[in-house]
C-alpha cells in the first residue's frame, strides 16, 4: 500500500465507505459504475451495460492495483486514500496471467505460483496460489494447456458457485452492504 495512502488513512480514520462503485472483471479490467449503471443490475449479472465505464487511464490503473486488498470478510477493495473503495467481482479477485515458464501475474502485477488447478461446470480454468483464488486469462489458455499436458496442473472439478465460500471471497460486497442494513433495520 501506499505510504500516502496510510497517512491518509491515519489523518482521516472516520471515512465512509464506498459501494459498488468499482468492478474487476474476469479479464483484470477495472470498471467505474455510477449510481445508474449500478441500477440497471449486479456487475457479474451479464446484463449488457451493468459493468460501467471501462477504466483506461494507466496511472489510475496501477494505484488501484497498488492499493488492492481484502478485509477480514473476504470482501476486496482498493484503499482510495482514506475511503475504502469495496469492488464488485465478475468471478474472482485474482486474474492470472500464465508467463512462458508457467508462473503467474496477476492483473496487478504480483508474480506468484499454482499450487492447485481447478476447473469449474462450464470449462473455466482457475488457479490456486498463494495469493489466493484466480481465473485464469482468456489469452492464456494455450500456455495452461501447455501446463496440463506436461502434468504440472492436475484439473480438479469443482462448481462454480462453490468458490467464493470455498476460498473466502465476496463477489459483491454491495449486496452484503445492502442485506446488513437491511436486516439491522
Amino acid at each position: 500500500m501506499d505510504d500516502i495512502v496510510k497517512q491518509a488513512m491515519g489523518k482521516w480514520p472516520d471515512v465512509p465507505a464506498c459501494y459498488g462503485w468499482l468492478g474487476l472483471d474476469a479479464r483484470g479490467n477495472w470498471y467505474m459504475r455510477t449510481e445508474q449503471v449500478q441500477r440497471l443490475g449486479a456487475f457479474a449479472s451479464g446484463y449488457p451495460d451493468v459493468k460501467g465505464s471501462l477504466l483506461r487511464h494507466e496511472k489510475l490503473i496501477a494505484f488501484i492495483q497498488r492499493n488492492y486488498a481484502s478485509d477480514m470478510q473476504g470482501q476486496w477493495f482498493f484503499q482510495n486514500g482514506p475511503q475504502r473503495v469495496f469492488v464488485e467481482l465478475e468471478i474472482t479477485p485474482w486474474i492470472w496471467r500464465v508467463q512462458e515458464d508457467f508462473s503467474l501475474c496477476a492483473h496487478t502485477g504480483a508474480r506468484t505460483h499454482s499450487t492447485a488447478c481447478l476447473t469449474d461446470e462450464h470449462g473455466w480454468l482457475y488457479l490456486e496460489t498463494p495469493l489466493g483464488l484466480g481465473l485464469v486469462h482468456t489469452q492464456d489458455m494455450v500456455l495452461a494447456v501447455q501446463a496440463i499436458e506436461a502434468g504440472l496442473w492436475i484439473p480438479q472439478s469443482v462448481l462454480r458457485s462453490d468458490l467464493p465460500t470455498r476460498y473466502g471471497y465476496t463477489l459483491s460486497p454491495a449486496r452484503t452492504q445492502q442485506e446488513y442494513i437491511s436486516t439491522a433495520k
